[in-house]
């Protein structure tokens, strides 16, 4: 087995705890499957810009480049709010992603046994969700041009300019599909094609690419009917696949539907390059506390394995190791209930860990 390269970006805020957690499950697969990892680090957000000036130093930058896989903690806090929008910590982000070229996001969502109580919505409604929403993650509102706040006629106007090509919309349909052929073969495309011509495109797409794909079902919804059905029906959902903006907003909705945030992984995906991260942010107001809960972030680390270096077996296990610990009352304090047992960022992890070497064996 080849030794993988992961950089390894701690970011801000929670970053550095839930990431160092994270390590100790990535020493523990080592332990089991002789999984060999070189691990380097590198400055992201806002601890690169008090660093060098910059939230994505080109050293951080060629440092992903040459990687196997990017292991991302969080950015952001309050201390660079009053930076210029172009020089934030979350503009780092941003970039890495333009310049990696990962062009399609993975948000899981998924209600674990343990936790259905978490859930706003009833246990009969909620129950058996499992869900992956498949967002466009480098086209759309936040890249296309013109964009800016101009002055017409003595008054400011504010542009972005929502702008898709056939082929950006083409590959992340594609990578749905297949993604679909591996789970429950469904397959959910969001769009708003009774109003914009864009979304018309989109739909276009999505039902040339279906005829490569005939074993996979196909449902089109309009965004804002879509934002409903996933409250009335979320567990009927298999796999969305949408554009950036829609993608961002339902991914979030999906994250209150199961009913943590702090349970929440992600991967952005290109052809060549991946990226993991939690999609909760850099908590800055339980920094340094030891009580941030590192599930979100270990489970993209099991994403990563599936993903990134074609290791099934060590992600399920992962993912089992969690839902064990659950089911036996280990609890940070953001997901604690009564009669549970609360334990801290490095304490979950350790038990984690533990469980993965007990079903393992």
């Amino acid at each position: 087995m080849r030794k993988f390269r992961i950089a390894v970006l701690k970011g801000d805020g929670i970053g550095p705890e839930i990431v160092d957690a994270t390590l100790l499950v990535l020493n523990k697969a080592r332990e089991i499957f002789g999984v060999e990892f070189e691990l380097k680090e590198g400055l992201i957000g806002g601890v690169a810009i008090d660093e060098t000036g910059d939230p994505l130093p080109e050293e951080t930058l060629e440092l992903c480049k040459s990687s196997d896989a990017v292991l991302l903690g969080a950015v952001g806090g309050p201390k660079w709010d009053d930076l210029p929008t172009d020089k934030r910590p979350e503009k780092g982000l941003l970039r890495i992603r333009k310049e990696l070229d990962l062009y399609a996001n993975l948000r899981p969502a998924r209600v674990w046994g343990p936790l259905i109580d978490a859930s706003p919505l009833k246990e009969e409604v909620v129950k058996g969700t499992d869900m992956i929403v498949v967002r466009e993650l480098t086209g759309d509102l936040y890249y296309g041009e013109p964009r800016g706040v101009f002055k017409e006629d003595g008054m400011r106007v504010g542009i972005n300019t929502m702008r898709y090509t056939e082929e950006e919309i083409r590959r992340v349909v594609r990578m749905a599909f297949e993604i679909a052929l591996k789970r429950r073969k469904k397959l959910t495309s969001v769009d708003k094609a009774n109003v914009l011509e864009v979304s018309g495109l989109w739909r276009e797409i999505v039902e040339e690419e279906r005829k490569n794909f005939p074993e996979v079902e196909v449902e089109h919804l309009y965004v804002d009917n879509c934002a409903m059905q996933m409250v009335k029906r979320p567990s009927s959902f298999d796999v969305i696949v949408t554009s950036n903006m829609f993608g961002d907003i339902l991914s979030d909705e999906a994250g209150v539907v199961v009913g943590s945030l702090g349970m929440l992984p992600s991967a952005s995906l290109g052809d060549r390059h991946a990226l993991y991260e939690p999609v909760h942010g850099s908590a800055p107001d339980i920094a340094g506390k030891g009580i941030a809960n590192p599930v979100a972030t270990i489970l993209s680390a099991a994403m990563m394995f599936r993903f990134s270096f074609g290791l099934d077996e060590v992600g399920d296990l992962i993912e089992r190791a969690v839902e064990r610990t659950l089911e036996e009352g280990y609890r940070t304090p953001d997901i604690r209930s009564e009669g549970c047992r609360v334990v801290g960022t490095q304490k979950m992890a350790e038990r984690i860990a533990e469980n993965m070497e007990r079903l393992r064996s």
